[in-house]
């Protein structure tokens, strides 16, 4: 008979249950992680970008004194920034939370 033909009664069964483990792991991870937040600024704080754990853009805050001596392509430049670390932010903290699980897959 052929290699790896000869495995014991259940192994299947067994790795069945440890995969629906890890779904069940990792969807209690994507909960989680839909109610962490992160917050990102930009401008020495004017702007202000919080996002959660599963990237959804929350808040946006500018400070109104920015308002008055900015001009359009700045205030967008700053957004974008603010906006782009939040994400960076996000990733990084659902990197921390998806490791683990990762590290526990059967291959």
């Amino acid at each position: 008979m052929a290699k790896g033909y000869n495995r014991p009664a259940g192994g299947q069964s067994g790795m069945m249950q440890q995969i629906q483990r890890m779904q069940q792991q990792l969807a209690e991870a994507q909960e989680r992680l839909a109610e962490e937040s992160v917050m990102a600024t930009a401008g020495g704080g004017a702007v202000k970008v919080t996002m959660t754990g599963d990237q959804r853009c929350t808040a946006v805050e500018i400070a109104p004194e920015l308002l008055k001596d900015t001009d359009a392509d700045m205030l967008q430049y700053l957004i974008l920034t603010a906006v782009n670390l939040a994400l960076d932010k996000s990733r990084e903290l659902q990197q921390q939370f998806m490791d683990p699980l990762a590290g526990g897959l059967p291959f």
